[in-house]
């Protein structure tokens, strides 16, 4: 029986071996912390896996192909890579639950992923995003939204569609202001605002503290 599960962290790789996209059974694949420049179109043989970690690169880009992995539904790791971008066909992958983007170099936040309805969790810390699309409102299933150290100055209305949020991490932005729909979050229990100085406090905030909502200031 070949193995499910194929883990080549930290390995100087530099580039992927042939061999690794013939594994087509795979369901899980580590290739983080390889110096890798660039990952082959290759990848979308692996329909079969369900998580995948490409983290601690220096990737510019994410191959297209990555959309034919329909079933990558646990984790998807791109963190800490040189992207700017995002491929259109990754708003196919309906399943995926955890997505991390942090440490990139976005400035404009990749509108795929406001079409990953079955998001969990989304970390896309340490970017450079000024604003997020109404479009994120989509994320119905969406229980945490990582944003620490972007830029951003204040957050879309329809973040108040996120009915499952638990924690919003805006630490470090330059938030001025933010939309009274976060009020009516039901689930809500943590947001975090350390080191944001450029926030007068709504009154709102009183009544999600009443109702046992921790805001970090």
């Amino acid at each position: 029986m070949p193995s499910l599960h194929l883990n080549l962290w930290k390995q100087q790789l530099g580039h992927v071996p042939d061999s690794v996209w013939e594994q087509t059974d795979l369901e899980s694949l580590v290739l983080a912390d390889n110096g890798l420049a660039e990952i082959s179109e290759k990848i979308g043989r692996l329909t079969k896996l369900r998580m995948l970690d490409l983290g601690h690169n220096q990737l510019q880009r994410v191959p297209e192909s990555i959309g034919q992995i329909a079933g990558l539904s646990e984790f998807l790791y791109l963190h800490d890579n040189r992207l700017t971008s995002l491929p259109s066909s990754l708003a196919r992958l309906k399943k995926l639950r955890y997505l991390n983007i942090g440490e990139n170099a976005f400035s404009i936040f990749p509108n795929p992923v406001c079409e990953l309805t079955s998001l969990v969790e989304l970390r896309a810390s340490d970017n450079a995003f000024t604003s997020l699309p109404e479009s994120v409102g989509q994320l119905s299933a969406l229980r945490e939204l990582h944003l620490r150290d972007n830029k951003l100055s204040s957050l879309p209305d329809s973040i108040g569609h996120l009915h499952e949020l638990r924690q919003i991490d805006l630490r470090g932005n330059p938030i001025t202001s933010l939309p009274a729909s976060i009020a009516h979050l039901p689930r809500l229990d943590k947001l975090d605002l350390r080191w944001v100085s450029t926030l007068t406090e709504p009154s709102w905030f009183a009544g999600l503290e009443a109702r046992g909502c921790a805001i970090y200031r």
